[in-house]
């Protein structure tokens, strides 16, 4: 039985690590994985071992590093073409699950819609880069801007969160447009944890029990 992809988006500070880890502490016991199955949490940047040097590269705030638009882009793929040949396709073809911070619609969000680079082009290179591997399931931690930077007021912004509330906001938009147009499934992150907690399970409930 191949494993499942179940993916987390949404923008800086809607909570994503919070609920990944509860969804993770939950899952093995919930009845929805086999016995033999592992369950592996991840993340974009990041989630392979070389993908954790372009993290460093991609996120690191400091005047003497500021790639270019496009160059960021590559980087994001190939630490994304990294993480699915290491990681994602690995755990799947072994029948386990993998859960994960972030996936290419964060790049068509951020990238796309965010730096204003070429949306049709960010999809052609994400095609030759994903291969057909696409989330069993998408879900979206769906928060206004102003809360998410509300929420990281006292945080140490890394360099794409420091982009200010206009970038987050087109970003922001863009989710909701790729949200609506793969119908994923959306959980307001206004509520309290345990609320969001309680519907993300009721969601993977109904999509594999």
């Amino acid at each position: 039985m191949k494993g499942k992809f179940v993916v987390i988006e949404g923008i800086d500070g809607c909570g994503k690590t919070t609920q990944i880890e509860e969804i993770c502490k939950w899952l093995p016991s919930s009845g929805l994985m086999s016995d033999k199955s592992e369950l592996i949490k991840t993340r974009e940047p990041g989630g392979s071992n070389f993908g954790k040097k372009l993290r460093e590269i991609l996120l690191s705030k400091n005047n003497f590093h500021h790639p270019d638009p496009l160059t960021e882009l590559l980087l994001y793929s190939a630490d994304r073409s990294e993480h699915i040949a290491k990681v994602i396709k690995p755990a799947l073809v072994n029948s386990n699950w993998v859960i994960s911070d972030r996936f290419s619609a964060s790049t068509l969000a951020y990238q796309g819609y965010g730096r204003g680079l070429n949306i049709e082009m960010i999809k052609q290179l994400e095609t030759i880069v994903c291969q057909g591997l696409k989330p069993d399931l998408t879900i979206f931690l769906e928060i206004p801007s102003k809360i998410s930077v509300e929420r990281r007021k006292n945080k140490k912004p890394d360099r794409i969160e420091a982009e200010g509330i206009n970038f987050l906001n087109k970003v922001n938009e863009g989710f909701h447009l790729i949200a609506n147009e793969e119908n994923w499934k959306i959980v307001s992150a206004k509520q309290e944890i345990n609320k969001i907690t309680n519907e993300i399970k009721k969601i993977l409930i109904k999509s594999f029990g």
